[in-house]
């Protein structure tokens, strides 16, 4: 067994203006909201749940990204309410929320 049930990895890369990156959509803020949430919900540390904040995860485009172990789930999200929705779905009951999924 790993020592996390899911490693979630927020990609929170800056780059120069004008290129895409994750951080252009509030990355590191929604992290840290993830991060609050987990751990108010009593879903982090070892056996649970950990959160992440990862440099540049190459898909930029496609951004904001976040991806989930071991599970391999890359996701995109917008809001509070679609990290509330992975949290619930996906970190709680392990099902995959299909319409963020990338």
């Amino acid at each position: 067994m790993s020592y996390y049930k899911r490693h979630v990895f927020f990609c929170c890369n800056q780059r120069d203006e004008g290129k895409a990156c994750c951080n252009n959509h509030g990355a590191r803020e929604i992290r840290d909201y993830a991060k609050d949430r987990i751990n108010s919900l009593g879903l982090s540390g070892p056996g649970k749940v950990r959160i992440n904040m990862a440099g540049c995860l190459d898909r930029c485009d496609e951004g904001p990204v976040m991806v989930i172990y071991p599970e391999e789930v890359w996701y995109t999200y917008v809001d509070r309410e679609d990290i509330d929705e992975i949290i619930h779905e996906h970190l709680t009951h392990g099902r995959v929320v299909k319409r963020l999924k990338i």
